[in-house]
């Protein structure tokens, strides 16, 4: 499978009610990373819905399974399914953003559910590395997930810990790579000459696949396959900003700031079409 039919993607109830949670952080915060959010909803939702070991009463259990969201702009997707399972309240959404909330533009480590602070590109999954060998040394059978975004394979510190990753053995590492092929300035080959993705993290020895990464079905299969000696990384193809059709594959949607009413009205009217 893999590549993405962008005109054949439904977005069930659960989807667009997760969604909508992104939008109450929205109309706090009157701002917000909307498109790189938006791309990553499913996959969040397939991770903690089906597939970690997680306890929101027990956030630091040490048989937990970790999730660092590496590409940490993409953060009101991961507030939302944060608060969905009880981390915090929902009405904490609402303060994104705000003087005093804990909701801030980028994740940070003292938010309840969140592993460790993330926003400059790359250094999210340095940690996710550090952690997945730390785990291997104290015989932890837990897996550490880190989502990261295809503009921020720009970085080099990301292919120097694929190395990393591949010389450690860490088959309890599974990279999810958020392509949606648009960063702010275009897209990853014309910003980068970054192209043929899969042939590169190959290259690198990782057990590599390519999803709809909108496909509830296909996430829930490629996230429960069995990992044998490799690390795994999963191209997961997106759209920026799905569910919203003026947002959608618009790069002028990755950030937006002192949102107006009449264009989050705008926005939660997209949403519910979805419903009708």
């Amino acid at each position: 499978m893999g590549k993405l039919n962008k005109k054949n993607i439904i977005l069930d109830k659960r989807s667009i009610y997760l969604r909508k949670l992104i939008l109450e952080g929205l109309k706090g915060g009157k701002r917000g990373h909307i498109g790189s959010s938006m791309s990553i909803v499913e996959i969040l939702r397939v991770l903690y819905d089906h597939i970690m070991k997680f306890n929101p009463k027990k956030p630091n259990l040490n048989k937990r399974d970790r999730l660092i969201l590496s590409k940490g702009h993409g953060c009101l997707a991961l507030y939302s399914i944060l608060a969905d399972k009880g981390y915090f309240s929902k009405d904490t959404l609402k303060t994104f953003c705000k003087s005093n909330s804990i909701l801030g533009g980028h994740p940070d480590k003292h938010i309840r559910g969140v592993e460790t602070s993330t926003g400059s590109l790359g250094h999210g999954f340095s940690i996710a590395i550090g952690m997945a060998i730390a785990l291997k040394i104290k015989k932890i059978k837990s897996n550490v997930y880190v989502i990261i975004g295809d503009g921020e394979l720009n970085e080099g510190s990301m292919w120097e810990g694929l190395m990393s990753a591949y010389k450690n053995n860490l088959d309890n590492l599974i990279v999810i790579l958020d392509y949606n092929n648009l960063q702010t300035y275009g897209s990853p080959a014309k910003v980068a000459g970054l192209d043929k993705i899969k042939l590169k993290i190959k290259s690198f020895g990782f057990n590599t696949s390519e999803v709809n990464g909108h496909s509830i079905k296909e996430l829930k299969k490629v996230l429960k396959s069995k990992n044998k000696t490799k690390p795994k990384f999963i191209i997961c193809h997106t759209v920026k900003g799905k569910g919203i059709s003026f947002a959608e594959n618009n790069p002028d949607w990755h950030h937006k700031a002192n949102l107006e009413d009449k264009v989050l009205k705008q926005i939660s009217n997209e949403l519910n079409t979805y419903l009708k």
